[in-house]
């Protein structure tokens, strides 16, 4: 009888042990599941390098624009040409609920007959208005203005 009493505790102590462990591997794999459900953050178009704006400055040839921003979005001409590089960030608070833009942004670097740039913009919505957040205002109704107005219009729609 002796021999019989150790035992009983060890296969309790066992069989606790076991329950032990399976109810923190529960409680883990529903963190897991459940960590696996937050938030997300998408990027959709140009990335802006660090420090891409500041390397360009007014007269610097198109060349270089292309070598410091690479391939532009789409080309206009409006007095000249003009490089618009789009974007959008958008993120998602759960994994199965819709998108949502968190901002949108059109960097444009407007150039001069001579392919030199003659001034950079960096438009986005402030207020629901298009604001240009390199001189800090809202451009006027013109050719600019109704080209880039619909781009972030379009953009808040995907």
């Amino acid at each position: 009888m002796t021999e019989t009493s150790p035992r009983q505790p060890r296969v309790a102590s066992a069989r606790s042990l076991f329950s032990r462990v399976r109810t923190v591997a529960a409680i883990g794999l529903v963190c897991a599941v459940l960590g696996a459900c937050t938030g997300e953050q998408f990027q959709k178009g140009y990335i802006l390098p660090p420090g891409a704006l500041e390397q360009i400055p007014i007269g610097a040839s198109q060349d270089q624009v292309l070598i410091v921003m690479g391939t532009p979005s789409t080309v206009a001409t409006l007095d000249g040409e003009v490089f618009y590089y789009i974007s959008q960030r958008a993120s998602r608070p759960v994994a199965f609920m819709n998108q949502r833009v968190v901002d949108q942004r059109v960097i444009a670097v407007y150039f001069d007959k001579n392919r030199q740039v003659r001034r950079l913009a960096n438009y986005g919505l402030q207020d629901g208005k298009v604001f240009d957040f390199i001189s800090r205002t809202t451009p006027t109704s013109g050719q600019e203005i109704s080209y880039i107005t619909p781009l972030l219009k379009l953009l808040s729609f995907n």
